[in-house]
């Protein structure tokens, strides 16, 4: 298990490096003669980290179903680590022009690639590991771990820019976070090819020859496809509105102060991460979708009046994210239950992927919606 969360902390400790230093990328990889430009770039280079996850979960998760869980995951760990050491050590545009540009994007693409492969592999392994009365709790931990590479790279952007003048940072101190990210996949791409295969794979793979065999129709594949699809949807859109949006929203539409909307959102990733587990242990007492439809119904319940209430108080902010966060654990047992064991990597990985990238325009609608 310490194998398979720690290398999902390093990913979104990267992945989130990138949101956090997109100021910086934009003015060192783009024109800096037209800031906004270089803005806008940058972040569709970072949405292009998302186009390209479907990309990875279909890659990844067929090979994760045919030579193990574990190769999948270790093949991820290189090429996230790959990325975030290009990242840190690409030439700015003053150097080498448009090709700065074209090596950001081709960095990303790695990451978006390794992330998308990195998703379903990592639920559909620590899923099989785990004690059947404790899936849930298990599951859990990718979440926690989620939170705390997201809060990792929070801390060290706090670092770096209190400890760095702004011209140094934006000079090369940003490189620093990236380079710290290649040499922590190091450790995890160690601890990676330390862990034992799933007990469920090499079963299969005994008796079959293969893990990778058709149990159900293309109907039926497609009834779960599109269940697994909006499942993911809900879960996603809720998550990058609530958690990952909802702070720029408070402060550009409610007013609020940036540093209280930062520390609001911090202190609500910490509750979130202390809840997880409760989460988890009760979805293993009275069942994952179970567990799912109460979350669902109270989200339904409040998510109007938490939108109504968000002020300008710091307060409003932090009691709206933790319940959008804890119930995104659940739906992954729920899609391993709809998928035979060599379907889980490959389709729970590819239709969870589409599903988040999807999301990619949720923040712009949401801002359109709330003029």
């Amino acid at each position: 298990m310490i194998a398979v969360v720690s290398g999902n902390f390093l990913e979104w400790f990267d992945w989130t490096m990138y949101a956090l230093l997109t100021t910086y990328l934009a003015a060192n990889f783009f024109d800096k003669n037209d800031p906004q430009s270089a803005l806008l770039s940058t972040l569709a280079v970072f949405a292009g980290g998302f186009l390209a996850r479907p990309l990875g979960g279909l890659i990844f998760g067929r090979l994760g179903d045919r030579l193990g869980r574990k190769t999948s995951l270790v093949i991820c760990m290189l090429m996230m680590g790959a990325g975030s050491l290009l990242i840190a050590v690409i030439p700015t545009y003053d150097s080498i022009g448009i090709w700065a540009s074209v090596l950001l994007l081709t960095a990303r693409l790695i990451q978006g690639i390794a992330h998308g492969g990195e998703s379903g592999n990592a639920y559909t392994y620590l899923a099989e590991i785990a004690p059947a009365n404790k899936r849930g709790l298990w599951g859990s931990s990718i979440m926690m771990t989620m939170l705390l590479g997201v809060m990792a790279a929070t801390a060290m952007s706090i670092l770096l820019t209190s400890i760095i003048s702004e011209d140094d940072m934006s000079e090369f101190g940003w490189r620093i976070g990236f380079a710290i990210g290649a040499v922590l996949a190091i450790f995890a791409l160690f601890l990676r090819r330390q862990a034992e295969e799933s007990g469920f794979f090499e079963e299969a793979k005994a008796a079959a020859g293969t893990a990778s065999v058709r149990v159900i129709t293309r109907r039926q594949l497609v009834i779960i496809a599109v269940r697994i699809l909006m499942l993911s949807l809900l879960t996603n859109v809720l998550y990058y509105t609530w958690v990952n949006f909802s702070s720029s929203f408070a402060i550009s539409g409610k007013g609020m102060d940036p540093n209280g909307a930062y520390i609001a959102t911090f202190c609500a990733q910490i509750l979130a991460f202390i809840a997880l587990p409760f989460w988890g242990r009760l979805s293993d007492r009275i069942g994952r979708r179970k567990q799912l439809v109460l979350w669902a119904v109270a989200v339904i319940v409040v998510v109007f009046p938490i939108n109504w209430v968000l002020t300008s108080a710091p307060w409003t902010l932090f009691v709206s994210q933790p319940a959008f966060t804890d119930g995104e654990h659940g739906r992954t047992e729920v899609i391993r239950g709809h998928l035979s064991l060599g379907l889980r990597g490959g389709s729970g990985g590819v239709y969870s992927s589409t599903a988040t990238a999807v999301t990619i325009p949720n923040p712009a609608i949401h801002s359109w919606i709330s003029r």
